[in-house]
């Protein structure tokens, strides 16, 4: 546990604050006792056994992480604050007033004084002691939600990665029986996609620069296999290039525009990939933009059920909301007079720090 100077003031303020209404409710049943009188006594020995509770806070477990020792320690250091702070606090109203809680005259209020001041500690310890605990669960429980997103990107990824996969020695099957020159080309560049997806395929997040590198690296890999069916072009501005975003979260999108919207076109087509930025008043959003020039989206295209597009755009989108959450987007509309538009959005300022 690190010092902080205003978790100490404000813990401060809520002991002044118990202390303001245990001091009201003493004059309440003793009104005919000036204010000041509770009031002082209150606040004193508020203050001592607050000042001895946070120092010994610091000195017995620093390294707790609920902030307050644990075990027996915790009890102990509640007693023995509650009993020195009565004492102090006290003394010193006494010193204020010029007069002695101390003597047999004043026996009666003492008890009085000591059974409040004993139930109060305990309340506001309680309190404090709730309150770190339960920060420290928040905190776990925040940890654990990050680690079971990264978890479930993994698995996601996992699944995408055999996809293409099949699908791209399905297409290299096809070649080797009918252009053993370009199946050859086309398993060069398979090898250099895989090789350089490795690295990336180990880790949850990576810059938006690697994500447009293996597109390109996938797009040449098919410009094998179309030939001049197939053109491409990918803009990412360079104040986006280091953007973190999941491996593999556009490549779906892009496998979906070959193989539903320029495969079925005898003449194939253009896809375009690019990223931009907009404004929705303090929040910066990623737009990315996968267009497409092919035959555009047939009945039942989005349906689960649907091969190929229904795997794509399910996985983009639950890759969407375990990375970013609820506020991200995936929109995949059909254009005029032909073609479809796949459109994601996230925000700019979400995602984590790139691994080292």
């Amino acid at each position: 546990m690190r010092f902080d100077g205003l978790a100490l003031l404000r813990h401060y303020l809520q002991v002044l604050a118990f202390c303001l209404a245990i001091s009201a409710l003493q004059y309440f049943f003793r009104p005919e006792r000036p204010y000041e009188i509770p009031l002082v006594y209150s606040v004193s020995i508020g203050t001592a056994t607050w000042a001895l509770i946070e120092a010994g806070r610091l000195l017995i477990d620093p390294r707790s992480s609920t902030g307050w020792p644990r075990g027996w320690r915790g009890l102990a250091l509640t007693a023995g604050a509650i009993v020195a702070g009565y004492v102090a606090g006290t003394s010193a109203s006494d010193a204020w007033f010029g007069w002695s809680s101390w003597s047999g005259t004043n026996q009666r209020e003492m008890r009085a004084s000591w059974l409040i001041s004993l139930v109060a500690g305990v309340v506001i310890s309680y309190y404090f002691h709730s309150r770190g605990r339960g920060a420290e669960l928040a905190r776990r429980a925040a940890q654990a939600q990050r680690e079971a997103a990264e978890a479930r990107l993994k698995l996601l990824e996992v699944q995408l990665e055999p996809h293409m996969l099949f699908n791209t020695l399905a297409n290299l099957r096809m070649l080797i029986a009918t252009d053993p020159a370009r199946a050859e080309t086309m398993l060069d560049h398979l090898v250099a996609y895989l090789r350089a997806t490795l690295g990336g395929s180990r880790v949850a997040w990576h810059a938006l620069a690697d994500e447009f590198a293996r597109l390109d690296d996938y797009l040449a890999l098919m410009a094998v296999r179309m030939g001049e069916r197939l053109h491409y072009t990918l803009a990412l501005p360079a104040a986006l290039r280091e953007v973190p975003v999941p491996p593999l979260l556009l490549q779906p999108l892009v496998e979906n525009s070959i193989r539903h919207g320029l495969e079925p076109q005898l003449e194939g087509g253009r896809i375009e990939v690019s990223a931009s930025t907009e404004h929705d008043g303090a929040q910066t959003w990623v737009r990315i933009e996968v267009r497409d020039s092919g035959v555009g989206l047939a009945p039942g295209a989005l349906d689960s059920a649907a091969p190929g597009h229904g795997f794509g755009t399910r996985q983009v989108r639950e890759r969407l909301l375990s990375a970013y959450g609820a506020g991200s987007t995936m929109e995949l509309i059909a254009q005029s007079p032909g073609g479809t538009r796949s459109t994601l959005r996230f925000p700019l300022k979400n995602p984590p720090t790139l691994p080292a």
